[in-house]
């Protein structure tokens, strides 16, 4: 590029940049608890910022943790029919099929599979697995019945297991938790922004999950919910569009399978072939964690003077 041509488009690049790092300060300051500033540089969400930054503005529901199931238009429908979601997870699991995926091809969740973590997809940004669909049709049909689902599976947190904090990189859906088996008990919970809420069979939790969220159960029974991702109310019906769109057409490339015949995701095939490289930071970073940070920082910086320059 010339000299002439970067000054040319430099007020251009200027308020992109500004964009975008007003949108990462955003991310990064919302709500009470934060990660460190080190982490949140590279941490995914920080370069989703502008996109849930713009769902922020035009949301319908109020910028807190947990919410309430009036939030999310008929997922009380959802909730009445806990028993009989309840019995076809507990078959499933009997039968071991809530489980860890078998190999690198669930990005959005692959962390959580070292401690413990299992799960059996219904839906995942598309239609009904067929795995799913076979095996619990019945928890299938409810899910079908109510707008704006997404996203569906049962989740498995074993005795003893924690999740890390983490946000969720996407700001377009709202998360549901539905308890199914749990130890009922305050030592099985989950805390968002600080604060903690525990889980009990037939009740339902509603929060947002770009805020800084983790789980633990200290319990000696397993715990299991109907997970789900529900699309965000929003405001304006441009807005509404544009986020059915992302949804539809490029979260979905996160979609992976619970068996052979359900489809992966773009996301997910190439996840696989890009883990290694994780592999070999992994490796690096064990015999050298100042390397390791000087590379990783080195290589965002990178990616970001090809972007913005």
């Amino acid at each position: 590029m010339s000299f002439q041509t970067l000054i040319a488009y430099w007020p251009l690049k200027l308020a992109v940049i500004v964009i975008f790092l007003g949108s990462a300060m955003l991310v990064h300051f919302r709500g009470k608890v934060r990660h460190r500033f080190s982490r949140q540089l590279t941490d995914h969400s920080t370069f989703l910022a502008p996109y849930n930054a713009l769902v922020y503005l035009f949301s319908r529901v109020p910028s807190k943790p947990f919410l309430r199931e009036e939030d999310l238009p008929g997922i009380a429908a959802l909730t009445a029919k806990w028993e009989i979601i309840r019995d076809e997870g507990m078959r499933l699991m009997d039968d071991g099929m809530v489980r860890a995926s078998e190999g690198y091809n669930d990005l959005g969740f692959n962390s959580f599979f070292r401690r413990g973590w299992k799960r059996f997809y219904l839906k995942w940004y598309d239609s009904p697995l067929p795995s799913a669909e076979k095996l619990c049709p019945e928890t299938v049909k409810a899910l079908e019945q109510v707008p704006g689902l997404h996203g569906a599976m049962f989740a498995m947190l074993p005795p003893g297991s924690r999740l890390v904090s983490h946000r969720d990189p996407f700001a377009g859906s709202l998360r549901y938790h539905l308890g199914l088996r749990t130890p009922n008990s305050d030592d099985c919970f989950i805390e968002v922004d600080g604060q903690r809420r525990s889980w009990r069979d037939g009740q339902a939790l509603v929060f947002d999950e770009t805020f800084i969220h983790f789980a633990e159960n200290k319990t000696d029974i397993n715990r299991l919910i109907l997970f789900c991702d529900v699309e965000r109310p929003l405001r304006s019906r441009l807005m509404t569009g544009i986020n059915r769109f992302v949804i539809h057409h490029l979260v979905k490339a996160t979609a992976t399978q619970n068996m052979e015949g359900d489809k992966v995701g773009f996301a997910n095939k190439a996840f696989g072939s890009v883990y290694k490289i994780r592999l070999v930071g992994k490796r690096l970073k064990k015999w050298n964690r100042k390397v390791y940070y000087a590379c990783k920082y080195a290589i965002v910086l990178g990616v970001l003077v090809l972007i913005f320059y």
